[in-house]
């Protein structure tokens, strides 16, 4: 079986966000979102909303399933099982800021790979700094979130 997990804060959740875990589906059994905690960051939604909102999101599909934790990514993998980590490419900043952080995650646990899916041109645009920002400012931000956020 395998199992990845898909690491981020989700604050909120993004279209982006869904279709990587729907294409990721394609390619795993089971895919864990998992939520990242940092006391020394600043969120806009609580870790309740965001669980809640990524359950809404893929209630249809039980094979997708949410956590958090805390610590370092790859001890979570290993914590749980999982072989693979997923993560998504929007532009050549995002290529480069991931390819270091899966060079030091394989240099903590060589058992553990990054899978990385190129994001879909109509979504990569999309972020969830960009997507809080139109939220704070009491801008529409509907079309650029999942059918499960609701706000």
């Amino acid at each position: 079986m395998k199992k990845a997990i898909f690491p981020g804060s989700f604050d909120p959740i993004t279209k982006g966000h869904e279709a990587l875990v729907i294409r990721g589906l394609e390619l795993f059994d089971e895919i864990v979102i998992a939520i990242g905690t940092n006391a020394a960051k600043k969120y806009l939604y609580t870790l309740e909303e965001r669980i809640k909102f990524i359950e809404n999101t893929f209630a249809d599909y039980p094979q997708v399933t949410v956590a958090s934790y805390e610590g370092l990514t790859i001890d979570y993998c290993k914590k749980i099982g999982a072989q693979f980590m997923l993560r998504g490419l929007r532009n050549s900043a995002d290529f480069t800021f991931e390819t270091s952080i899966s060079q030091v995650n394989r240099s903590l646990n060589n058992s553990i790979e990054t899978v990385f899916l190129i994001t879909s041109p109509e979504l990569s645009a999309i972020n969830s700094s960009i997507v809080r920002d139109i939220i704070i400012n009491k801008g529409d931000a509907s079309q650029f979130l999942p059918d499960g956020v609701s706000l």
